[in-house]
């Protein structure tokens, strides 16, 4: 079901006091307008600077002025949201952009705001939920991919809030053309060599005219995904336990195959903060299938690290391990 953009702010009840992530583009501007009225003197701005442009520093001046107009207290980083050789610019920067939110919530006057940034809002909305969805398909994702960006989520002690992901792009500019609010638009947004450029301007404006109705439909799609994927991660906490951490070979092999594969990405998820891809994760299956005997090996890349058979346990590291024999 789709929402106004104050029937969303209405909705929205998060601990108090709140930080913004605010980039001066006209969902953030919005979002942090309305939470600095609605909660006059509690809320706070994050603004991450990429240097990937030079009109970057015009967006921190206009954010700056723009704070300064709604009396809102504004945090800035600057990072190198570059990419490493052979990753994508855009997962580039927002790795980069969510570092230096996380840096800004913990860091500065964080002492005179006490548990002030615990909470940080983001500004996105049903047009970027589609987006997202439909380059997780676009790829071949599973179930965490399909379900999506939740409306609630925590992590490394900060709680994630997404209050307008039910709120259409356009009636988030209606909304900010009554309040004679002025926004940024990104330059980049227009270049089609990004994949998520392509998707809004040519591919959501056809899915939009075929079924009117995508946004909302994608919306309950992406939820189903995210209920199914609570339900797996419940089951691998269980398996988890069962086959300890690191895993126990022999307990691996007991499992069937989905179930090993489900407590495998779990384990070097929650452990290492490893994703591994699911050629790496087949390998890994077909390697610990075939542990038949106790001298059998296993050394694999995985992630960014090597998974490798130690006695009757599989660890994983983050740099090559010594070569050990198994025992």
């Amino acid at each position: 079901m789709s929402q106004t953009f104050d029937e969303a702010m209405a909705a929205f009840a998060p601990a108090l006091p709140l930080a913004v992530a605010f980039s001066g583009g006209a969902d953030s501007t919005a979002l942090l307008a309305a939470c600095a009225a609605r909660w006059p003197g509690e809320v706070h701005a994050l603004h991450v600077h990429h240097g990937l442009q030079a009109a970057a520093d015009d967006f921190e001046h206009h954010c700056v002025a723009l704070c300064d107009r709604l009396s809102v207290p504004l945090r800035t980083a600057r990072v190198d949201a570059g990419p490493a050789s052979g990753e994508s610019p855009e997962d580039a920067a927002r790795r980069a952009r969510y570092r230096a939110l996380i840096e800004l919530a913990s860091g500065g006057d964080a002492t005179r705001l006490g548990d002030a940034l615990g909470s940080i809002a983001l500004g996105h909305h049903a047009d970027d939920q589609v987006e997202t969805l439909l380059l997780a398909l676009s790829r071949g994702a599973g179930l965490p991919g399909l379900s999506a960006m939740p409306a609630r989520v925590q992590r490394r002690g900060i709680t994630w809030h997404r209050p307008l992901l039910r709120v259409s792009a356009g009636d988030i500019r209606g909304w900010l053309a009554e309040q004679g609010l002025q926004w940024i638009d990104d330059p980049s947004n227009g270049d089609g060599r990004f994949v998520r450029n392509r998707i809004r301007a040519d591919v959501l404006p056809a899915l939009a005219l075929a079924f009117p109705q995508c946004r909302q439909t994608f919306a309950r799609s992406a939820a189903h995904a995210a209920e199914a994927q609570s339900l797996l991660t419940e089951l691998a906490q269980q398996d988890l336990e069962a086959v300890g951490a690191p895993p126990r070979i022999d307990d691996l092999q007991r499992l069937s195959r989905p179930r090993r594969a489900n407590v495998l990405r779990h384990w070097l998820v929650r452990d290492h903060a490893c994703v591994p891809s699911a050629v790496q994760l087949d390998q890994l299956q077909r390697q610990i299938e075939a542990c038949i005997h106790r001298g059998k090996s296993i050394r694999i890349k995985v992630g960014a690290g090597i998974a490798q058979r130690e006695g009757e346990v599989l660890r994983w590291y983050n740099s090559p391990p010594p070569q050990r024999p198994v025992r």
